[in-house]
């Protein structure tokens, strides 16, 4: 990655928040509400627990949801990691020119306070998210 890039959370792919986050309840993790994200068609919360990564949950809607081919291939799993950047324009043109293949340009992330996002991908790596400091 790029020297710049902070790390801010793991997003895991879940058929429904509450089950999955059950688990981390136990092991001491604290759950945010739970967001609903209609540009992605997704809900959203966040899992945090001091001194361990944050753990975004994305549980699709319906059957319009942008998770939803990933969780029939992989069921419920990790999926991407989210790194911060200060300019995620300058990110993303710098990831285009080292082959990640961008799923849109970026857009406000509900869940994210209205920052902006954006999902790279490059088969060496995975799915990356850009979060807009």
């Amino acid at each position: 990655m790029l020297k710049n890039f902070k790390f801010h959370h793991i997003g895991y792919v879940t058929n429904k928040i509450e089950n999955t986050s059950e688990i981390y309840l136990l092991a001491g993790y604290e759950a945010s509400e739970i967001i609903i994200d209609t540009i992605q068609n997704v809900k959203v919360c966040f899992l945090t627990k001091e001194g361990n990564p944050r753990i975004e949950l994305i549980e699709p809607i319906d059957e319009f949801s942008s998770v939803n081919k990933i969780l029939k291939k992989s069921g419920v799993s990790p999926y991407h990691i989210c790194y911060e950047v200060d300019d995620i324009n300058l990110a993303y043109d710098d990831l285009c020119k080292m082959g990640y293949t961008p799923l849109f340009r970026p857009v406000e992330a509900v869940a994210l306070e209205d920052k902006l996002i954006c999902y790279m991908y490059k088969k060496e790596i995975g799915f990356i998210e850009l979060l807009n400091n």
